[in-house]
């Protein structure tokens, strides 16, 4: 079905990311944006054909999402200009926080281009250890909203295929083996090409397993400052010398000379401060411990952030020394928002659940789910609670929470469809009219 009554935003982000595709593609990439949008059941990719009214024209259609798979850089850039370019500027304070991780979608049935078996990280009641499916490396703006805390909003996931795997899809397509790690890094160096020219500092904040020297190597010459988890057993170095002994030649050394043990710094009953900070919405006070130290992956001094927990202590690290202990704790609390952003990707847009084959269409299945993920955020940025959360049905429920991404995508939903309604019955409408909307109405119903 199709809908002529689409918000102003919301039309002009679609028009202006869908135009990344030449005249033919870009009005069906249009189509299944909405297709995508009102969706129900398993979201596969005919459920999208479905809710956006495609039928003899199905054919066409998977071509559009596999250009969208082929053009998946010029989208994400149409979504960061487009999109977030108002946000981004709006953003308090001199740096703007990204994070980055990867994520695996679940596939099944043979002749997946891309896929293969990868370690499970949330195992689940049954424990499996391996997952069959897609891995995806993706970067997501964390922004703390003004009134919903961190938020987390995706702009561009890139393949990770294992070198085993790369030869089949070699067969058919130009593919080149990338680690995750290379892959981190080139998200980054997209990163710093778009938003180098907004005069804010880029702070980026990853997963433990991103803490290696090929991803912190090429990041830090870019400029970005990096937050991850440090290992318990990290090799540290102090300092070193600040004077050079008499008669010595040469650079000054980098790392210094004596071995830091994390284990009996954080054993160690003295040098504990509290300091206090926001963590996932709330003030809390944290015990600390904190000291400049040198690691080879980093490439020199780094700032290093011991926590003591109920249940033991976690070390975490800065790549700029003279970042605060609070920005620290901060930024690595803000992470847990990409997590979330992950489970309603599966939860909420049914990522990993297109039933495409092809690689670039599997691809471009991806990037129609992290873009309407943002344009919903996007659109609801500057919406009350009132207009986004419907509790008509349900008066028992008055405890005070934020909107969650469903709450904000099924407000999307209804705004659409009373534009369409009122529409419908401006004027003197004809019984078509009425017979149309009806039909659209028990589609979305059934």
């Amino acid at each position: 079905m199709s809908f002529s009554q689409l918000p102003v935003p919301l039309s002009a982000w679609f028009t202006t990311i869908a135009a990344a595709l030449d005249s033919r593609s870009a009005p069906r990439l249009l189509a299944l944006f909405v297709g995508a949008l009102f969706a129900r059941g398993r979201r596969t990719v005919t459920s999208w054909f479905r809710a956006a009214g495609i039928t003899d024209d199905f054919r066409p259609a998977y071509n559009a999402l596999w250009a969208a798979g082929r053009h998946a850089p010029d989208l994400a850039y149409r979504l960061l200009g487009g999109v977030l370019k108002p946000l981004l500027r709006g953003v308090p304070g001199g740096h703007l926080l990204f994070a980055l991780d990867d994520t695996p979608t679940p596939r099944y049935g043979p002749c997946v281009q891309g896929a293969g078996v990868h370690h499970n990280p949330s195992p689940g009641p049954a424990g499996e250890p391996f997952v069959y499916g897609h891995v995806w490396v993706t970067v997501a703006w964390v922004v703390r909203h003004p009134l919903w805390a961190t938020l987390s909003l995706p702009l561009r996931a890139l393949l990770y295929v294992r070198r085993k795997d790369v030869p089949r899809l070699a067969q058919d397509y130009p593919w080149e083996f990338r680690t995750k790690l290379e892959l981190a890094a080139a998200l980054v160096h997209w990163l710093t090409v778009w938003l180098g020219h907004t005069g804010k500092a880029l702070w980026l904040v990853a997963d433990g397993a991103y803490a290696k020297r090929p991803f912190l190597k090429p990041v830090l010459a870019l400029g970005v400052v990096v937050f991850s988890r440090l290992r318990k057993d990290a090799n540290l170095r102090s300092l070193p010398p600040t004077r050079r002994r008499r008669g010595r030649r040469g650079p000054r050394p980098t790392y210094g000379q004596e071995k830091i043990d994390l284990a009996k710094r954080a054993g160690h009953k003295r040098g504990w401060q509290h300091v206090e900070c926001v963590q996932y919405g709330k003030r809390v006070t944290k015990t600390i411990k904190t000291f400049e130290a040198t690691w080879q992956p980093a490439g020199g001094r780094i700032r290093v952030v011991l926590v003591r927990e109920d249940d033991g202590w976690l070390a975490y690290f800065c790549t700029d020394p003279a970042m605060p202990v609070v920005a620290v704790l901060e930024a690595m609390a803000d992470r847990g928002a990409i997590e979330q952003m992950f489970k309603d990707l599966k939860e909420v847009w049914g990522a990993g659940q297109q039933q495409v084959r092809n690689v670039y269409a599997s691809i471009g299945a991806f990037a129609v789910n992290l873009t309407l993920y943002t344009v919903v955020e996007a659109w609801a940025w500057a919406r009350a609670e009132q207009d986004l959360v419907d509790r008509s049905r349900s008066p028992w429920d008055t405890e005070g929470r934020r909107p969650s991404h469903a709450d904000k995508r099924k407000a999307l939903q209804r705004e659409i469809l009373r534009d369409e309604i009122q529409a419908a019955v401006r004027g003197r409408a004809q019984l078509r009219e009425f017979h149309d909307l009806a039909t659209r109405l028990l589609d979305l119903a059934a």
